[in-house]
């Protein structure tokens, strides 16, 4: 799942200024210009399904796990919680009342 998630990074980055293009030429099209939004979308369509962002899935940097995960830390919970207890989180502390 790691490795999926690397590839989908990857190809998010490498096809991001012609997804973008692609998506700003089906807005900026005015009326009467169906033919181009048709092109522009079919194009966009033929891009690889993983190249989009919102296929991205935020996983944990040390054990891949996508839940509890704390984009602050880039860790999840569990792991961000060994981290904090070892000290090694700068400016967090234990609360204790």
């Amino acid at each position: 799942m790691i490795a999926r998630e690397k590839k989908r990074r990857r190809l998010a980055a490498r096809y991001r200024t012609k997804r973008a293009a692609l998506l700003l030429q089906m807005k900026a099209v005015g009326e009467g210009e169906d033919e181009h939004v048709r092109a522009a979308m079919l194009q966009l369509q033929q891009l690889p399904r993983d190249s989009s962002r919102s296929r991205q899935r935020n996983r944990c940097q040390a054990s891949g796990r996508p839940r509890g995960y704390y984009r602050k830390f880039g860790l999840a919970r569990n792991k961000l919680r060994e981290v904090i207890m070892r000290g090694e989180a700068p400016g967090v502390v234990k609360a204790s009342w």
